[in-house]
């Protein structure tokens, strides 16, 4: 009777058993299936094949007005609306941002890398640095050296940020409890 029990259970897994089953996968069934396929968006480039075809990128020149220091956070940053443009045109999936002492960071979307994502990337790579260890703490912009190298742009920083009009006075004088 055991001997019995035990047959039938060997004859259950090798029908269950994966390993065991030689017939081979149909073609759908073998193709690779991709996770996030519908996050891709037309029109955004990968910047190799940019490179290939030889285009030129164009940096959004709000970059270079955006008055942020580095180790803050880019919700910091007043103008909330220059965050969400691309940070080129055309737009692309990922750029590396090149430090002139060696840091680089990579900065991705796949909807095509907004400003946002250019600082987050910085942000994140600095966001553990006092402001005294940070010798130019501000984003002055990005550089493109199409010759040095296609597929990264050159972050530039400066000592000290652009006297801002009004708008950040406001915050000033809030915090210094001299208006309600």
């Amino acid at each position: 009777m055991a001997a019995e029990v035990q047959e039938h259970t060997s004859a259950d897994l090798s029908k269950v058993d994966s390993a065991i089953d030689d017939a081979p996968a149909s073609p759908t069934e073998s193709k690779i299936k991709h996770r996030r396929t519908s996050s891709t968006v037309s029109g955004v480039f990968n910047i190799n094949d940019l490179e290939k075809e030889n285009v030129e990128l164009k940096i959004a020149p709000e970059t270079q007005k955006l008055n942020w220091k580095i180790n803050s956070s880019p919700s910091t940053i007043e103008d909330k609306e220059v965050l969400k443009k691309l940070l080129t045109t055309p737009p692309i999936k990922k750029i590396d941002l090149h430090f002139p002492l060696g840091l680089e960071v990579t900065a991705r979307n796949l909807k095509g890398v907004t400003i946002k994502d250019a600082c987050d990337a910085i942000y994140k790579a600095y966001k553990k640095r006092a402001d005294d260890e940070l010798e130019a703490p501000y984003l002055a912009g990005f550089e493109w050296d199409r010759e040095e190298c296609y597929t990264r742009f050159i972050v530039h920083q400066k000592k000290t940020g652009d006297v801002v009009s009004s708008g950040s006075s406001k915050k000033k004088k809030a915090k210094g409890g001299e208006e309600e």
